[in-house]
């Protein structure tokens, strides 16, 4: 057994076997009903009840009877972003979440900030989950075993790295019962909670009223505000997640919109009834900080106290909750590669950022974004606190921003919507209950992982614009290979005879019907003059995250691609030349282009394959990383195979003069 053998063996085994995209029911085997979809995009929302209501709790000091307040505020305000994103679901099926929607409402720039802002967030949302799941698991282990924590989160997001090229479906199969055992012992941590206090309702709102008017009498209305204010911005933690139901539409099973949004019910309810229960069990336990304990452990033991079992319970609840937060990690793998391949497509990042894997996952997006978390653990060295302040702000710069561009979407749309008056105000008040969040946030915590947030953010952004504009200046230049090449006249007599395998043959690799394939099918002319007397064009249509939407979507893609190679074919026939096509449609370009290259040379002994690539006048290193070049991979795989295969260069003049002189003097020929 060779050792290419070897190592495909073990791929396999860790990732799984291909899936086949023309299989007419891979959609239903890979999508998720609304109960998958709750576990896998739901978690990430819940398991910031581990840590959101806790800072908000200790932010009102003495000050505790507002916890009621903050229960209720906090329940509105997941009611109140959840219905916003509902909306998103409903008018902007295809996902994308805050992206999408500010792309289209507010305009590229504001949609390049959410997008970026998103990015960042879902690689926080990674980090610091496996730090908190991390120090939740450490705390039941002696003290000298916490040196190990962090090569134990790193151990982790490996783990999931894994799971998520495997599949989606796949990884959160396997984190389901996480999932489901801390659903159960937080409704019986909540529900005995609360309902074991329910004969002590009166006394307990005398209390507050006492409380209450105590707090007027000696600080006043508005420093009871101020402190209230103050809490509930410290517990914007509480919403992270919320968005990611909008942004992994596209995983979601048929009818998508209705199950996007039975799931964003679903999502909603846990979360405003599992942080509005903690608020009011902190309260009606009177509970307080101990050093070494998270206040939602010092409540389970509390609570659990004269059960047989409690302390059993109270570990077991506890765990669970940092055990979530591992399952939490599990959507910045699903939701960032989305985000990145929906940027990829507007160009924004490089496009193989948009391409799937043979398991139909995007492993790219996938592979940085844990890469990216494993740097942020070692740079914060697994602080939850640092990140949870980095984390918060990038949530709410997104909220604020979806919830000014879908008051913007109905006041656009009034004409067509009776309700707008009454969605406009909702979205005002969540943009407003947002604003407030990021700006006390960023205020407060600036000095404490604030300030790296924005200088990230802010990268990533400048990055974006930089990119955008490279290929800008590479699309400008290949239109003008259209403009002088799409209708080409031709003076040769019309060859209408089939194709005689034992003629000498060009294998000409092609995309779209456009001025970069006819610029290399003259290319083939005129540096081999006389010598081919067939040509056979070869396409692979492309699944990727902008045409894997559904089975229409395939096959429109291949439609498409069809009509290009029947262009080529006619326009090779009309230089006088027989001519043919073949087509494959997958997602690793390489594979399904050698696949057909080596079937066609069986056919057509007597041929050479031909591709075009682009050449750039000055080489950047990063013209790597933003064009595939895939002509040479497939050059290297057919040559390893003994068949001959030319790359043609097809010269860019990428900058400002050379724009401007592309401009004014398209490309020739010679170029």
């Amino acid at each position: 057994m060779n050792d290419e053998s070897l190592i495909t063996r073990v791929r396999r085994k860790l990732i799984g076997k291909p899936r086949d995209v023309n299989d007419p029911s891979i959609f239903h085997k890979i999508a998720l009903i609304p109960l998958l979809a709750w576990i896998g995009l739901g978690a990430d929302g819940l398991s910031s009840s581990s840590y959101g209501p806790e800072e908000a709790f200790k932010a009102l000091g003495e000050h505790t009877y507002l916890a009621v307040f903050l229960a209720v505020g906090t329940a509105i305000t997941v009611f109140v972003i959840s219905f916003a994103y509902m909306k998103i679901i409903e008018h902007f099926p295809q996902g994308g979440g805050g992206y999408v929607v500010a792309s289209h409402m507010l305009g590229e720039k504001a949609g390049v900030i959410s997008g970026s802002a998103l990015l960042v967030d879902y690689m926080l949302t990674i980090t610091v989950s496996i730090a908190a799941c991390s120090d939740a698991l450490f705390s039941f282990l002696p003290i000298e075993f916490h040196h190990y924590k962090l090569v134990f989160s790193t151990l982790l997001i490996l783990a999931l790295i894994i799971l998520n090229i495997r599949g989606v479906k796949e990884s959160i199969a396997v984190l389901a019962p996480i999932f489901v055992v801390f659903i159960l012992t937080h409704a019986i941590l909540l529900g005995y909670g609360i309902l074991s206090h329910t004969n002590q309702v009166g006394p307990v709102i005398e209390d507050l009223g006492n409380h209450f008017s105590y707090d007027i009498s000696t600080i006043g209305v508005a420093a009871i505000l101020a402190i209230l204010l103050h809490a509930y911005s410290l517990g914007g933690g509480t919403y992270t997640g919320i968005e990611a139901v909008s942004n992994g539409l596209q995983i979601m099973r048929e009818p998508k919109i209705h199950t996007g949004k039975t799931t964003m019910l679903y999502m909603a309810v846990s979360l405003a009834v599992t942080a509005g229960g903690i608020f009011l069990c902190y309260l009606l336990w009177d509970m307080a900080p101990v050093e070494g304990k998270t206040l939602n452990a010092s409540l389970a033991e509390s609570i659990f106290s004269g059960w047989g079992i409690g302390h059993t319970l109270a570990v077991i609840t506890i765990f669970s909750e940092g055990a979530l937060l591992l399952v939490a990690a599990q959507t910045g793998f699903i939701d960032g590669p989305r985000v990145m391949s929906n940027m990829a497509v507007d160009s924004w990042l490089p496009r193989r950022f948009a391409t799937l894997s043979d398991r139909l996952t995007m492993q790219n997006g996938v592979m940085l974004m844990g890469i990216a978390a494993l740097m942020l653990l070692f740079f914060t060295a697994g602080s939850v606190g640092a990140l949870v302040v980095m984390y918060s702000i990038n949530v709410f710069l997104t909220f604020t921003l979806s919830q000014f561009a879908m008051a913007r979407f109905y006041f656009m749309n009034r004409a067509e919507d009776r309700k707008w008056a009454r969605h406009i105000t909702i979205f005002l008040i969540g943009f407003l209950l947002c604003a407030i969040i990021l700006i006390v946030t960023l205020v407060s915590k600036f000095s404490e992982g604030g300030w790296l947030t924005l200088l990230i953010t802010s990268v990533v952004v400048g990055l974006c614009f930089v990119i955008r504009r490279h290929y800008q200046r590479v699309k400008s230049e290949l239109e003008n290979l259209d403009r002088l090449f799409i209708e080409l006249p031709t003076s040769e007599k019309y060859n209408d005879k089939p194709v005689n395998p034992n003629d000498m043959t060009a294998i000409q690799l092609v995309g779209g019907y456009n001025g970069f394939g006819i610029h290399t099918f003259l290319s083939i002319i005129k540096n081999f003059p006389n010598l081919y007397k067939n040509f056979i064009f070869v396409s692979v249509a492309v699944i990727d995250t902008g045409s894997f939407k559904g089975k229409s979507e395939i096959e429109n893609l291949k439609a498409s691609v069809l009509k290009s190679l029947e262009k080529y074919v006619e326009l090779a026939r009309r230089f006088g030349f027989a001519a043919e096509y073949r087509f494959e449609a997958g997602t690793d370009v390489v594979e399904s282009a050698v696949e057909i290259c080596t079937a066609t040379t069986a056919t057509f002994p007597r041929s050479t394959v031909f591709a075009g690539q682009l050449t750039f006048s000055l080489e950047k290193f990063y013209h790597r990383i933003l064009h595939n070049e895939t002509a040479f991979a497939i050059q290297r795989r057919l040559h390893w195979s003994g068949i001959t295969a030319v790359i043609l260069p097809i010269r860019m003049k990428v900058g400002k003069s050379g724009l401007k002189k592309a401009k004014k003097q398209p490309p020739s020929l010679d170029n």
